[in-house]
């Protein structure tokens, strides 16, 4: 007869706590995701980073006109180098000093 309770018994044991431990397994991880998220940003900081991205466009904007520049005068050297068949020296407008 003892053998007979013991299924019942261990099937309801079974039912009761996944019946319980579900939900707190599904609650536990919630907050674990929770805790992990990122905190929203607020209206200040997301029109400072907006300023940040726009200063940033701007400069690089900017640095590649400067590099455009350059590149042009560097080309214009050239050719002139080119056209009066000689390049200059490195030293040109270096200051000579006498050792001593």
């Amino acid at each position: 007869m003892n053998e007979d309770i013991v299924v019942p018994i261990a099937f309801f044991g079974t039912v009761i706590v996944l019946s319980l431990g579900i939900p707190l397994v599904r609650g536990y991880l919630r907050r674990q995701e929770q805790r992990t998220a990122l905190p929203p940003i607020d209206v200040e900081q997301a029109a400072r980073l907006a300023r940040i991205e726009t200063a940033l466009e701007s400069m690089a904007i900017e640095l590649e006109r400067i590099s455009e520049g350059q590149r042009f005068t560097t080309k214009l050297l050239s050719e002139r180098a080119d056209a009066m068949g000689t390049l200059p020296r490195p030293d040109a407008g270096a200051i000579r000093r006498e050792p001593g």
